[in-house]
């Protein structure tokens, strides 16, 4: 059974000792534990054992969680998200780091102004421009933000960005310091980069936010194929 307080331990006294590395104050990254395929009685145990915040990639399967859990953290959508799954994932989540095209800025902007709410975003950056993986393109970044920025409801705080899978983790390195740099032309004090592999080596290129799964509740079970009517 995997023990996930001492896991948890371990990747805060990481997060504290990168940080510490490059001259930062370990408090200045927030850990965002990544919830995906966990259970709930295991997400309990991180939250007792102190877990900042979670993450999760699918609205539908966030929902259930945050109907028997509550809300004892912030909450992050840190997957892609369907102009159809805005409403949910407004009453949902407190930060969505997938922003990464302009229909979906509209209607977060249409359906945050229903609830009177505003939506703390990260806009996504497809820095390889990878076909399999969301975000916006490095040179449409721009204009998506120029866009956004009209509108009342939708406020950027900062970018987000999944790397090309490496068989190193300095080997991401790159891609962080390019999310740093885009960052710093626009402005932003938020990046939200660095995964269970390489999240110390996103931490000294200047992360604010960490998405840990793995290193905190250990391997994911594989997800079931779909069956017929469900691909």
């Amino acid at each position: 059974m995997t023990d996930i307080r001492a896991n948890l331990e371990r990747v805060r006294e990481r997060v504290a000792k990168a940080a510490e590395s490059a001259g930062r104050r370990p408090s200045a990254v927030l850990l965002i534990g990544v919830s995906k395929t966990v259970e709930v009685a295991r997400i309990r145990e991180a939250i007792e054992g102190g877990v900042p915040a979670l993450g999760e990639n699918r609205v539908q399967e966030a929902k259930e969680k945050v109907a028997e859990i509550g809300r004892p953290v912030p909450w992050h959508l840190i997957g892609h998200l369907q102009t159809n799954k805005v409403r949910d994932a407004l009453e949902i989540f407190d930060v969505i780091h997938s922003l990464d095209r302009l229909d979906l800025a509209r209607e977060l902007d249409k359906r945050a102004r229903a609830r009177g709410r505003t939506v703390d975003a990260l806009v996504e950056v497809n820095l390889a421009g990878e076909a399999s993986k969301g975000g916006v393109a490095p040179d449409g970044l721009d204009e998506l933000l120029h866009a956004v920025a009209a509108m009342s409801m939708v406020k950027v705080r900062g970018l987000m960005a999944i790397p090309p899978e490496a068989k190193e983790p300095d080997d991401s390195r790159v891609w962080f310091r390019a999310l740093r740099k885009l960052g710093e032309r626009h402005g932003f004090a938020e990046l939200s980069m660095g995964m269970s592999g390489d999240f110390e080596v996103a931490i000294e290129e200047g992360a604010t936010m960490v998405r840990v799964g793995t290193a905190i509740f250990g391997p994911r079970p594989p997800r079931p194929e779909p069956g017929p009517g469900q691909r």
